[in-house]
């Protein structure tokens, strides 16, 4: 690879982890970046998640400092997205990805229409009583989008974010902040599985990690200073985008 070609990873990892850090969707600027640096796919997924897990780490240690992550809440939700990114990974390795991405996609569009549409989602961050109900459907989806990030990952902390917001009252903040350390939760399992497969390209991964972390940190303090007025229109634009690009992903393979 080019000293040229690494540096524009590098630029699309700080922009892909400036943005991840505030309203999700950064894979959707890292993960074509890598295409288009002619990666293959597995390795790109493996060295993507190498990078991205010092993004979620360094956004992570953002949010927990400034007291927007809820640990009583996360100690259940943890031990399920771990699960699920083992089991997304392991199925990678072996199949297509190319319907589950195309689930997802509009999924992610219906998140970002029904977010655009609702005025005052995330403005305020309540305190609600979780009933076993809350619990059952945390579970089920911490598991289900562990899976997801191990198996593909774009979109993974804007989806996070909107069930956050929506049914566990949480402000945009306070939905970024958990999200983000679910989210590296996943990222670590995955990228633990994907370094025993060797399908991390070290000498592209480091540098591209830099460039993420100061691209997260960046963010993390953009979007403290600025708070919701700042996280919802970029969160509402990357689950556009990140819709989107699936949905043409998906016109582009069935062609």
């Amino acid at each position: 690879m080019s000293l040229w070609t690494l540096f524009f990873l590098c630029i699309a990892g700080f922009c892909a982890a400036f943005v991840d850090s505030i309203a999700g969707g950064g894979g959707m600027i890292s993960i074509p970046a890598f295409i288009m640096a002619g990666v293959p796919p597995h390795l790109t997924l493996g060295t993507n998640k190498f990078s991205a897990t010092a993004n979620s780490l360094t956004s992570s240690i953002s949010y927990i400092r400034e007291k927007k992550v809820n640990w009583n809440f996360l100690a259940v939700l943890i031990p399920f997205a771990f699960v699920g990114a083992f089991l997304g990974v392991r199925t990678v390795i072996r199949i297509p990805q190319l319907y589950l991405n195309l689930l997802i996609s509009f999924l992610i569009l219906l998140v970002s229409i029904y977010t655009l549409l609702k005025k005052n989602l995330g403005q305020e961050h309540k305190v609600i009583t979780l009933y076993a109900r809350h619990w059952l459907f945390a579970i089920i989806f911490a598991l289900s989008i562990g899976f997801y990030d191990g198996f593909f990952g774009p979109g993974t902390g804007s989806f996070l974010m909107f069930v956050f917001i929506k049914y566990f009252g949480m402000d945009f903040l306070h939905a970024a902040g958990n999200s983000r350390v679910l989210n590296f939760t996943s990222n670590a399992i995955s990228l633990v599985l994907f370094a025993i497969h060797g399908k991390i390209w070290y000498a592209v991964g480091i540098p591209v990690a830099f460039a993420m972390f100061l691209g997260a940190l960046a963010g993390s303090r953009l979007a403290f200073r600025k708070g919701v007025l700042v996280v919802r229109p970029l969160f509402i634009a990357i689950s556009f985008f990140a819709a989107l690009k699936l949905i043409f992903d998906f016109i582009g393979y069935i062609r």
